[in-house]
């Protein structure tokens, strides 16, 4: 896990982000624990509480879970439902902005997909 301190991103929502990272690439199982929001601070050199906010955002997304004494561990079903959270936001961000712009300038949905197949080779 990495945090760039000179990004307009928060250190905390990096730290939720590289935390689903992990889960999506399969370097933190479901089931596992987190390290602990003073690991952490010691690690990335940051304020606990800066941790704590990041790993509180998966908290209340249930990606995550407290027992409590022990720590924080990724909940089951973890990676599906990042992917779910991320598809979404790729729909929002990419693919409805790419039906617009392809409908004000006159390419069908099946030209689109027909481009989005070829890879971009000549659509003329």
């Amino acid at each position: 896990m990495k945090l760039d301190f000179s990004s307009e991103k928060s250190i905390y929502l990096q730290i939720a982000e590289n935390i689903e990272n992990d889960i999506l690439r399969g370097a933190i199982e479901e089931e596992s624990q987190l390290p602990s929001t003073n690991e952490m601070a010691v690690i990335f050199k940051i304020n606990p509480a800066t941790a704590g906010k990041g790993v509180g955002l998966l908290v209340d997304e249930e990606i995550v879970y407290k027992k409590r004494g022990i720590g924080m561990f990724v909940a089951q079903g973890a990676k599906k439902q990042i992917q779910k959270k991320r598809r979404r936001v790729f729909y929002d961000n990419y693919i409805s902005t790419l039906l617009f712009e392809a409908n004000s300038i006159g390419i069908t949905r099946d030209e689109l997909v027909k481009m989005i197949t070829d890879g971009g080779a000549d659509n003329e």
